[in-house]
């Protein structure tokens, strides 16, 4: 029989499963709603549903690069727990492999990539919730294309960078990107610091030595000086080089032949309220326990 979109809809209400899920039980089922129900239960899918709405920040930043592609992407847990998980592990995997067949960015259509055995990416993400017993979630992605020199740094599975040069070699964008990863430089140099940042950062200066005492020219160099040294500070090109703090990140990158054109750094929960857990917690929550 044929399925229509007014019996999904009612299968979607009933069940909180997602609509494709729906959809095939549906078709599973010839069109028996009740049925469908008791298909999904036992396919686990409503229970993944249920899942869904929990907080999941742990997990992993998956790296892969090939030719002229670099990508980084997060992948989502409840605890660290999981994400030690062979099977989550296994995912991200999956996760790395789908992201190189997909030519774009967006993190919802990553999630309809079809793997080997026709299942999408997103259902495949929903089997391992009914098997980790946790939330696990497709969160980021970013994807950097260039026929540059492209180095890519994974610290602990929990913070990727990519950093594209022109002109240097691969260690020395390696060394960026962990500068990158320790530091979190959030913009690459001083003109991709927004007006209003400057403003602000101006208007703190001022406070900071309105009181000083000194002739207005004088303080005008003090604010000057206090407002270059800040902007640095925030940028990339301007901060101390880890590998050698002697000379900033630019000075490094001249040094080495190269001009520093991009990065990109995802680090796992960033952004997300996170509840604390500890570890006896996370085992017991595993063994059913609590």
């Amino acid at each position: 029989m044929d399925i229509t979109a007014s019996m999904v809809k009612e299968l979607r209400e009933r069940s909180g499963a997602g609509m494709m899920e729906c959809k095939r039980a549906l078709e599973v089922v010839k069109g028996d709603i009740d049925l469908a129900i008791e298909h999904l239960r036992k396919t686990g899918m409503i229970k993944a549903e249920k899942k869904a709405g929990r907080i999941a920040a742990e997990g992993r930043i998956a790296l892969v690069q090939a030719g002229t592609e670099s990508i980084l992407i997060e992948i989502n847990s409840e605890t660290d727990f999981v994400a030690k998980d062979d099977s989550f592990l296994k995912f991200v995997d999956a996760v790395s492999a789908a992201a190189l067949d997909f030519s774009g960015d967006d993190i919802e259509g990553l999630k309809t990539v079809k793997m080997a055995d026709g299942s999408t990416l997103d259902e495949t993400r929903n089997t391992l919730i009914t098997k980790v017993g946790e939330n696990v979630q497709l969160r980021r992605m970013l994807r950097l294309s260039s026929t540059g020199i492209v180095g890519g740094y994974l610290h602990g599975g929990k913070i990727g960078v990519l950093v594209e040069l022109e002109g240097g070699d691969l260690d020395l964008a390696r060394g960026i990107a962990m500068h990158i990863a320790a530091l979190n430089p959030p913009f690459l140099g001083v003109e991709q610091v927004p007006a209003e940042v400057v403003a602000r950062e101006k208007d703190i200066a001022l406070a900071q030595v309105k009181d000083a005492g000194k002739p207005a020219e004088i303080l005008e160099k003090m604010i000057a000086g206090k407002l270059k040294k800040t902007l640095s500070e925030m940028t990339l090109l301007g901060q101390p080089y880890v590998r050698d703090s002697s000379m900033t990140v630019e000075e490094a990158a001249r040094k080495g032949g190269a001009v520093v054109k991009a990065f990109m750094r995802l680090a796992v929960g960033e952004g997300i309220e996170k509840k604390e857990e500890n570890f006896a917690d996370e085992v017991m929550k595993q063994a059913g326990l609590a």
